[in-house]
């Protein structure tokens, strides 16, 4: 009798494919699976944004701030993690 080996390690990386008001959609391993941030309310961060002057965006939990012109322009604003 002949037996099947175990398949090779996945390659795909998950990914979130939607985000609203209410959750977000992750797929993994070929499945979409929905978190409501009812129910994983850590997730919820990306939801609190701040405008602190026009074209300037801000998520304070998150400490991330960014511009209208990083996001229409971004290839002038290379990422640096320093």
């Amino acid at each position: 009798m002949m037996s099947s080996e175990t398949p090779g390690k996945n390659t795909l990386k998950p990914e979130v494919t939607n985000i609203s008001s209410h959750g977000f959609w992750l797929l993994s391993c070929g499945k979409e699976h929905f978190l409501s941030f009812d129910e994983f309310p850590w997730f919820r961060k990306i939801l609190n944004i701040e405008e602190p002057c026009p074209g300037h965006f801000y998520w304070p939990e998150l400490d991330v701030d960014i511009s209208i012109g990083m996001i229409e322009h971004p290839e002038n604003y290379p990422l640096s993690f320093e």
